[in-house]
């Protein structure tokens, strides 16, 4: 197949995806939001040109990755299957479905236990999706969601917890402020490639900024 057609065939798919992404998150109100996907997705186009990676299969990831997200299917594998039924209603090669299900299948935080992603690929879309949740804008997407599930913004006798299980991270109740030292502040020492970890650093600056007048404010000191 002529590398022309192959660029064109490939362009409709990822403009088959980008409404079948939007179609889905469009109502969402926990920050997984289509807008959410859009952000991750450009992010995911800058660091793949940047680091080399195949721009095609990461950015089809990261247009349907939280597609297959539990916390907005019945479970994993029920949207895991979501995921699979359309990418073989497209025409997209046997290798790169299971490329594109291997990333989203593994690149979620999961309490920090999931294992390192084993291809660029993987790693970039997982660090764009993480750049989200770093700095002023995942600030937002933190208190949208603690909103969400009902947790307080802050309670200083819920202390964060140090080391939590997947059920724990998941199902136990928590606050907006303990969220950030339970993940946020965590993710830029989980970020893959060189890339990505330039933008890391000061969006992470940016959040310790944020608590640290947070908690002045609270404490009536500013």
């Amino acid at each position: 197949m002529a590398a022309n057609t192959v660029k064109a065939q490939q362009d409709d798919t990822i403009a088959a995806a980008i409404a079948f992404a939007r179609a889905f998150h469009e109502k969402d109100d926990t920050g997984h939001d289509w807008w959410h996907i859009h952000r991750v997705s450009k992010m995911t186009e800058r660091l793949a040109e940047a680091e080399g990676a195949d721009r095609f299969v990461a950015l089809l990831a990261a247009l349907l990755h939280d597609v297959a997200d539990e916390k907005l299917n019945d479970s994993k594998e029920i949207g895991l299957q979501r995921v699979r039924d359309w990418l073989v209603s497209q025409p997209v090669a046997v290798e790169d479905r299971g490329h594109v299900i291997e990333i989203i299948s593994t690149m979620s935080y999961n309490a920090g236990l999931n294992p390192p992603m084993r291809t660029l690929e993987g790693q970039v879309v997982q660090d764009a999706d993480r750049l989200d949740a770093i700095g002023s804008i995942a600030i937002a997407r933190c208190f949208l969601y603690a909103g969400k599930i009902g947790d307080p913004i802050y309670d200083p006798a819920i202390k964060p917890r140090d080391s939590i299980t997947k059920e724990q991270y998941r199902n136990e109740g928590s606050t907006a402020i303990n969220h950030f030292y339970e993940k946020l502040l965590k993710l830029k020492d989980r970020i893959n490639t060189p890339s990505a970890k330039i933008i890391a650093e000061e969006r992470h600056r940016f959040m310790e900024q944020y608590v640290q007048q947070f908690h002045a404010e609270w404490d009536g000191l500013i």
